[in-house]
């Protein structure tokens, strides 16, 4: 028994040394380190595009490799995260990668309130920053309207259906005023009920290969509208 309570003290102090060290690399700084170094070896930057976001930029890579490994595109998304996580980590993770342009697709687990309250304002200003950011430094950003969800399965009842679609007219707008590109996958991906068909997801909001197909169609659009400003 005592050795029992040994063995659980152990995991316990385990766990909240884990946490402790999870907070005090709260935007995940140290997860793409690494890759960046690798990355700036190549001193080719034509094309080069960053991809900014959360799991659903995240596991593009996994849905379709090719899409990455075929075009000179950087996928930065870290599963969970929100846009007071990213904004920390945008000049590590994209202006230091010096890109043509930056896809910037945030705000739905800010809705969930993954690290806590936010206004749609709030998160319409964090991507706002991160637009600015990009534009200071000849960075073409591209800011992606938030994609349809109906409910969040980890936090049901939050109403991202409603909310969704005034968050992203928030970032038409904001997108008009620093004449920078509004990326629309909302209008071609929502059902009738401001949610993801279910081709598109398994569980109303991570993204099928179906429906990143939809989504590399039009952000191949936008990228080379995007390229074709600096000419």
């Amino acid at each position: 028994m005592q050795r029992i309570k040994i063995q659980l003290l152990v995991l316990l102090s385990f766990i909240s040394f884990s946490e402790a060290l999870e907070a005090q690399d709260w935007p995940n700084l140290q997860k793409f380190q690494e890759a960046n170094v690798e990355v700036l070896k190549n001193k080719n930057t034509d094309g080069r595009i960053v991809f900014m976001g959360n799991s659903i930029t995240e596991g593009w890579e996994d849905a379709n490799p090719s899409f990455f490994i075929d075009n000179p595109y950087i996928n930065r998304g870290i599963s969970g995260q929100t846009t007071p996580q990213m904004l920390l980590r945008f000049q590590q993770d994209v202006i230091n990668l010096n890109p043509k342009a930056v896809v910037i697709l945030a705000g739905t687990n800010d809705i969930a309130g993954n690290t806590g309250p936010m206004t749609l304002e709030q998160i319409r200003d964090n991507i706002l920053s991160m637009v600015q950011l990009a534009k200071a430094n000849g960075i073409h950003p591209i800011v992606s309207s938030v994609l349809p969800a109906y409910d969040y399965p980890w936090r049901p009842g939050l109403e991202p259906n409603v909310k969704i679609p005034k968050l992203n007219q928030l970032l038409k707008e904001m997108t008009d005023k620093q004449g920078v590109m509004y990326l629309d996958y909302f209008s071609a991906m929502a059902d009738d009920r401001n949610g993801l068909p279910k081709a598109y997801t398994t569980d109303e909001v991570h993204v099928t290969k179906e429906g990143y197909a939809v989504m590399e169609k039009l952000v191949s659009e936008a990228i080379s509208k995007a390229l074709n400003l600096e000419k």
